[in-house]
């Protein structure tokens, strides 16, 4: 594989590099003409433009030499490529499985041979996932690279493993893939500490390029399923290689403790009908905090019609282990399926909120697209199914932007599929900001965590208002803790789960910490910068309630679901490493806080905190 993009030489270009760097630090704002123009004026090689990537790598060359006389990290967060990237606290590197055979048979459903299920071949995710063969190592160590060539920090990264359903996939690939993860995370810094490009062989070939699979699916006469085609092609090839143990892969999450990029959570995707109290067991075993779920709608008669091979029933189960378990529920629902109506979608999206057994933390909202390889073409060409028009879309979004409470996160309104792969229907990946103008002009907004965050904002710690809202689940109560700004925007929020009954014997008369986040511009780990949330001391303020409010409601340990990278920070708050989870025993108080809180009733989906705290 070519190393081009990143074959760059900054000794080469010192003389033209010291002064371009020197005037851009000298502007107060580094906008497009200004940096254009100063481009044009040290040309590389005398004719072409250096980019931004080339001007950061170069920074960071000559600085171990050259005596500058401004402040280097507030210059690179003037240059940052993209800086929304990790704008969430965050470097998100998400990385895709194999193509696989998927257990199941949804007609809206794309069958990219070439890709693992739901996933097509243009999407820029998949586009790099093909480049480096699937191989989790070289998928990993490569967007490292690119985040850091942009001036991004990677000292926190939460990692993302998409690809049809993770838990159909064998064991033995999934803690091998989740090894190598790690492996390139424990060792990224050496690499990048190297001259020249990245070492990126690092001897293991994949064992079967799906690129050269050249079969078609036609959703309109399907002669040959997504299944049979992928297991014909690849049959049991790097089954042998793609193996490692538990015991090699908690030496790699050993490691990644205090490694330079720290894993601080780990997403993986699967199916309500192949959750289980074991799979969650497994996928915590991993190090995963955050499971992907499709509910895709929660209209039995809808599910039926679309083939989706499990009923409402089985999703809110699914739910329930999740949550009881510890982890954070982000959960996929698609409008405009096959048998629905924009009526029937609005009341589908409020059961999401208005169900206890539901209720997820994060939410994306995927309108069906029609996709040539997806059987729900000869529905369309049946007249069977349309896509909806844009006003109709619109009015769906719209409600359900308005709909959703302040402690899930919308986290993606429209998939980005490339516009050439949609037969028919929306091509826009801009709705979210069509539907948030559309609620601006009668006077409304969003309350979601996402459109309320607090981005690059300067934060005066000291000023920020601390917010308690509770709402029912099916295993119990979820308090919703959340430090805003006079401003209304979102700082650092932290989940706490009181469960009426433990699943699991580590967790008996536990509360539960699910999520702790603090927003704001990706701070480096150690580090403190007045103004910025993250490292402020946010984090362990909202640890500190958490053990006030479990402890008044008779709870005797307060476990976390800490990623990787975060065991060492629980550790200096008191929490013990146990099997699954970290633990902190409680002091049960000799009295009922002052500040304690009161439930919501039962039938309401929120409500703020009031009064004292019954007991567990």
């Amino acid at each position: 594989m070519s190393s081009d993009r990143f074959a760059f030489e900054p000794a080469r270009y010192e003389k033209e590099l010291i002064p371009l760097i020197q005037e851009l630090a000298a502007l107060d704002e580094i906008d497009a003409e200004s940096l254009q123009r100063i481009l044009r004026q040290y040309p590389k090689d005398g004719r072409g433009l250096f980019s931004k990537s080339e001007i950061v790598r170069g920074f960071r060359f000559l600085e171990a030499k050259t005596d500058w006389i401004f402040d280097g990290e507030a210059f690179l967060d003037r240059l940052r490529s993209k800086p929304v990237r990790t704008l969430s606290g965050v470097a998100p590197v998400t990385v895709l499985t194999k193509p696989y055979p998927c257990p199941g048979r949804c007609i809206f459903c794309p069958s990219d041979v070439r890709m693992p299920k739901s996933y097509l071949s243009d999407e820029p995710g998949a586009q790099r996932a093909a480049r480096h063969q699937f191989d989790p190592y070289r998928q990993t160590l490569w967007r490292l690279v690119a985040f850091h060539h942009n001036a991004h920090r990677i000292d926190k990264v939460e990692l993302i493993i998409l690809g049809g359903t993770w838990s159909s996939y064998r064991e033995e690939y999934q803690i091998w893939f989740v090894t190598r993860c790690f492996d390139a995370m424990n060792d990224f810094s050496a690499i990048i500490a190297q001259s020249g490009p990245p070492a990126l062989d690092d001897g293991q070939e994949p064992a079967i390029d799906f690129r050269r699979l050249d079969e078609r699916i036609d959703g309109r006469s399907v002669t040959k399923s997504y299944n049979q085609i992928v297991s014909e092609f690849a049959g049991s090839a790097g089954e042998d290689s793609e193996t490692r143990s538990w015991t090699q892969l908690a030496a790699a999450q050993t490691l990644n403790e205090t490694a330079d990029s720290r894993c601080v959570g780990l997403v993986v995707e699967t199916r309500p009908d192949h959750l289980s109290l074991a799979e969650a067991v497994r996928m915590r075993r991993l190090g995963a905090t955050k499971v992907q779920i499709g509910f895709q709608s929660l209209d039995d008669k809808v599910l039926r019609l679309n083939h989706r091979g499990h009923d409402v029933a089985t999703t809110r189960r699914a739910v329930e282990i999740l949550r009881t378990v510890g982890f954070k529920i982000h959960a996929h629902w698609m409008p405009n399926l096959y048998g629905s109506s924009p009526k029937r979608d609005i009341e589908d999206f409020e059961r999401l909120f208005a169900d206890p057994s539901l209720r997820p933390d994060e939410l994306k909202i995927y309108p069906c697209s029609l996709i040539e390889s997806a059987e729900l073409m000869s529905y369309f060409e049946a007249g069977l199914w349309r896509p909806y028009t844009r006003e109709e879309l619109l009015e769906v979004l719209t409600a359900c932007l308005i709909r959703t409470p302040e402690y899930c996160r919308l986290t993606r309104i429209i998939r980005d599929i490339p516009g050439t792969d949609i037969v028919a229907g929306n091509r826009l990946t801009n709705f979210r900001e069509l539907a948030e103008e559309a609620l601006r002009e009668r006077g409304l907004a969003s309350r979601d965590i996402r459109s309320r965050e607090i981005r690059s904002e300067e934060v005066d710690a000291q000023n920020l208002e601390l917010r308690e809202t509770v709402y029912e689940t099916s295993g119990g109560r979820e308090v919703f803790l959340q430090y805003a700004t006079p401003s209304d925007h979102l700082a650092g929020f932290l989940r706490l789960s009181l469960p009426n009954e433990p699943t699991l014997a580590e967790l008996s008369r536990s509360a539960m910490i699910r999520e702790v986040h603090v927003y704001g511009l990706l701070t480096a780990l150690g580090s403190r910068h007045k103004g910025r949330s993250q490292h402020s001391g946010l984090g362990r303020r909202l640890t500190e309630r958490a053990v006030q409010i479990a402890t008044a409601a008779g709870y005797e340990d307060l476990a976390v679901i800490s990623a990787i990278g975060t065991r060492g920070y629980y550790r200096r708050l008191g929490f013990g490493d146990g099997e699954l989870f970290q633990h902190r025993r409680l002091r049960r108080a000799a009295e009922p806080l002052t500040n304690a809180i009161a439930f919501a009733p039962s039938g309401s989906s929120t409500g703020r905190l009031r009064g004292p705290v019954p007991g567990s």
